[in-house]
């Protein structure tokens, strides 16, 4: 049973009860979801390493079979018994067994290799050495592997000691093999013809062994790559290709016409994402409509990827079985967490009954009491309100108890909060608590110096009157000052936040009241030039009444030509002068300036936006708030310095919009006159219509080029294509790019490319350069 309480205690214990229980059901979301998020990751991170560990050791596995492949036909070519095959058209029968011989034993020894055939154009036959189909020396025409024909006449088709993927029959009525084709070949000589060749076919089940094992009992999919984007092998596969014996409309089943990763996966974009990527990785997306976590390793030295797609579902299954106990045990913990925060709540609510019913004794107090009678009494005086006859002003301080002194010495202190926007909006419905807590704490520091009164005057300000001692001590100033100083220091160091002060000279007349509380209040505004937590003497604002104030012209005009260039640097040193100027000015002088620069600026914007169609963000005109709701020059500062960025933005814009436009054209021009020998920078600046110097400089500013080097390269890049294209003469192609004199081109090229016209066409015919040029 609740005990028995008042409608406000009820609201209280509510709320308490409440906020306990949220603050632990959102603790409990927050930390499961986090925890989930942080378990999924590591999951996949873990799935990832796995992954790449085997597809890493996959790849060195091609690679060094590969280097195998490799090493063995060099092997066979620096073979005695086996170059008689490959260099003799009619070898002996005594040559062709021991090459035989030899070929078996290295297929014996390397138990990856299916087949190794030796062709010699020259001669009529292949010479095989398989595991399986056929063996010894066969004719063209005796081969069950036809597509191994077409593979040889187009040899230049394919990289030497790269994997060739496809598959081939080995005789009539079996199986198709699957293999990787080694294509080692002589092509030496001026015809550039196939010479002699050694294939090595070693069996796809040595690769794909890995690639299809790998996770298999997590239901996942494996698959290569090669450099082409094209899927060479893959789980339950050989290599992607046509049909058998390399039937497939005459393309070869390796190489060009390999089925693309999309047949596979049904999803091209895969395949592209991971091509575009350079190093291994992982990525989480759909693979045939089911989420997957996709590992890929970085290209190998076969510029080969190997990946890993593996169902989502597998990789978090764990993850969601834990989600699962952490729901309960969350659901567990809320229900005695709970019932938990009732009974603390319960405990809790004794000691702040308590205090919510010694705060309503004390509001109670307040209201009871005459301190908010002699507030308004002593605001009332300040403000000039209350009538001030001496008998009867008397009579009233001494009913309310108020013992202040106005016959003799007194000075008026304004104390105003800094930042009070944000500190308002911070303490709420505390801030008078807090204003209540600084009148004290001034009224502490002071009353062992001083007669005081503290007066709440609304809004950030708090006015001390602060009289002579009854026993006559009177304070000086240097005194009020220290104390005034540790008012400052004690507020910021008990309520986090800081005050100005501003102090009046001295007075002993109670008619002088109002006029000294607008001085200090006056005096006070200087804090926008001084900044927060500052000490102002109200006589020296005064001082500066006497001064008289002219508008510096000359410093507006600098200001509005700096930002009409977009010098914006300049535009605000010269507005930081005009401002700072008027702090030696009393402060309607600032109230002035500020207004004057706003017209002045609207003037600006408007020009800009006649002249240049440009738009800004204060709409049609600048409005400047009242300039009493600053506290600082640097919050005036930063509205003017925002515009003044903004504005060099804009222009900045344009300006390079009209400078990326000029550089087009001037490549235009070079691109489409370059054969005309007066192409110059100043025939460009006629065609422009715009200065030489200034078509120079703009260019090579942005290009970081002169122009007549861009001419001269434009030049020289199609001389050079005229003479590798054409059978023109020298002379001829001198003067078709725009050289007058065969001499000066021959410098200029030779500068261009370290070599004459003559010995670049000479090295490219192999030649018949010479004859040519005769």
């Amino acid at each position: 049973m609740l005990p028995k309480m008042k409608e406000d205690s009820r609201k209280l214990y509510t709320k308490l009860l409440l906020g306990i229980v949220l603050c632990t059901v959102l603790t409990l979301v927050i930390s499961s979801t986090i925890l989930f998020f942080i378990f999924n990751r590591i999951a996949l991170n873990q799935v990832y390493q796995s992954d790449l560990g085997n597809l890493t050791q996959t790849s060195r596995e091609v690679v060094n079979m590969t280097e195998s492949a490799q090493s063995l036909t060099f092997q066979l070519y620096r073979n005695s018994s086996v170059a008689k095959l490959l260099f003799y058209a009619e070898p002996t029968i005594y040559d062709q067994v021991a090459a035989m011989g030899e070929l078996q034993n290295y297929l014996n020894s390397m138990p990856y290799i299916e087949s190794i055939y030796v062709y010699n154009p020259n001669s009529a036959y292949f010479y095989i050495s398989s595991n399986s189909g056929q063996n010894g020396m066969l004719a063209r025409g005796e081969l069950n592997d036809k597509d191994i024909l077409r593979l040889l006449d187009r040899f230049r088709d394919y990289k030497p000691f790269s994997p060739i993927p496809r598959t081939y029959r080995t005789a009539e009525g079996e199986a198709d093999k699957e293999v990787y084709t080694y294509l080692c070949y002589d092509a030496i000589g001026t015809n550039n013809e196939l010479n002699s060749a050694v294939i090595v076919n070693i069996s796809s089940s040595w690769i794909n062994k890995d690639i299809g094992n790998h996770q298999a009992d997590k239901g996942g999919n494996s698959f290569i790559i090669d450099s082409e984007g094209t899927v060479v092998s893959g789980e339950g596969i050989g290599p992607r290709g046509g049909a058998a014996n390399g039937e497939n409309n005459g393309e070869s089943s390796g190489g060009k016409s390999r089925e693309k990763s999309g047949e596979k996966s049904g999803d091209d974009e895969l395949i592209r994402t991971i091509a575009a990527k350079e190093e291994a990785g992982y990525f989480v997306r759909k693979v045939n409509g089911v989420r997957s976590l996709v590992s890929y390793t970085k290209p190998d030295p076969l510029e080969w990827r190997y990946v890993r797609v593996t169902p989502y579902s597998l990789v978090t299954e764990k993850v969601n079985s834990m989600r699962e106990l952490t729901i309960l045990i969350a659901l567990g913990i809320l229900v005695v967490g709970l019932f938990g925060s009732w009974l603390l709540s319960r405990r809790l609510y004794e000691p702040i009954g308590q205090m919510a019913s010694r705060m309503r004794k004390l509001e109670n107090d307040k209201r009871n009491n005459l301190f908010t009678l002699r507030q308004q009494l002593l605001r009332s005086l300040v403000l000039g309100v209350e009538a001030l006859n001496p008998k009867t002003l008397r009579g009233k301080m001494a009913e309310l108890g108020i013992e202040f002194n106005f016959q003799q010495d007194y000075r008026v202190a304004l104390l105003r909060i800094d930042r009070f926007k944000e500190f308002a909006e911070e303490k709420g419905s505390d801030l008078r608590v807090y204003k209540y807590a600084i009148m004290n704490i001034a009224t502490e520091l002071c009353m062992q110096s001083f007669q005081t009164e503290t007066i709440d005057m609304d809004g950030d300000s708090l006015l001390l009157l602060l009289g002579t001692k009854p026993t006559g001590e009177q304070g000086d100033e240097e005194l009020l000052r220290s104390i005034l100083l540790q008012i400052q220091r004690a507020v910021r160091e008990h309520l986090k936040t800081e005050i100005s002060v501003t102090y009046s000279g001295p007075d002993h007349q109670a008619l002088h009241l109002h006029a000294m509380y607008r001085q200090v209040r006056d005096a006070s505004m200087h804090r926008l030039f001084i900044g927060h937590c500052s000490m102002i003497r109200a006589q020296d604002i005064t001082l500066l009444q006497a001064k008289n104030y002219v508008f510096p012209a000359e410093k507006e005009k600098k200001l509005v030509e700096a930002l009409l260039s977009g010098r914006t640097a300049d535009a605000k040193q010269a507005y930081a002068q005009i401002v700072g100027e008027t702090a030696s000015y009393p402060f309607h002088v600032a109230q002035s300036a500020l207004s004057h620069l706003t017209m002045t600026l609207n003037g600006v914007l408007h020009t800009l936006r006649r002249n240049h169609s440009l738009e800004f963000q204060y709409g049609s005109d600048l409005t400047m708030p009242p300039i009493e709701q600053f506290e600082t020059i640097a919050e005036i500062d930063a509205i003017f310095y925002g515009l003044f960025d903004e504005i060099h933005a804009k222009l900045a814009e344009k300006r390079s919009m009209k400078h990326e436009d000029l550089i087009r054209r001037i490549n235009e021009l070079i691109q489409l006159h370059y054969a005309n020998p007066n192409l110059s920078l100043n025939w460009l600046a006629d065609e422009l219509d715009l200065s030489p110097s200034y078509v120079g400089r703009v260019y090579k500013q942005i290009t970081m080029k002169a122009p007549v080097d861009v001419i001269a390269s434009v030049r020289m890049e199609k001389a050079l294509e005229l003479l590798s294209q054409t059978h023109r003469s020298i002379a001829e192609i001198a003067e078709l790019t725009g050289f007058t004199n065969s001499s000066y081109f021959y410098r200029m090229f030779k500068k261009h490319f370290g070599q004459t016209p003559t010995d670049f066409r000479r090295n490219a015919a192999g030649g018949g350069a010479e004859s040519m040029e005769a």
